[in-house]
């Protein structure tokens, strides 16, 4: 059961924008629940420099099948010319909280 769910992580450049982008999901019943994780250091290459950005992680709890979805409205809300959208497999978890996942997405 726990293969058909995933986490997703994306990062926001603002409180404000990783409050948007959670709404929206939550309010299509995309995602089930979204932990919104602030200071955040980040050291990445972007167009051929080394860069960093204090960031606002999103962790994304919702079905496999909802992946698309979510990885669209993210990419319509969000003010990153490439988001950081990815996806990682709930390898196990407690039946009830899966369950709860399932009953809160449109999964």
């Amino acid at each position: 059961m726990a293969k058909n769910f995933i986490m997703i992580m994306v990062m926001c450049a603002s409180k404000k924008e990783a409050k948007m982008i959670t709404d929206s999901l939550l309010k299509k019943h995309l995602v089930a629940c979204t932990n919104i994780i602030s200071g955040v250091e980040s050291k990445f290459w972007w167009k051929g420099k080394l860069d960093s950005a204090k960031e606002f992680l999103l962790i994304m709890k919702t079905s496999r099948a909802n992946f698309k979805k979510v990885e669209t409205e993210v990419k319509r809300l969000h003010s990153y010319e490439v988001p950081e959208i990815i996806a990682v497999p709930i390898i196990a978890g407690s039946k009830e909280y899966l369950n709860w996942i399932k009953d809160s997405t449109n999964a």
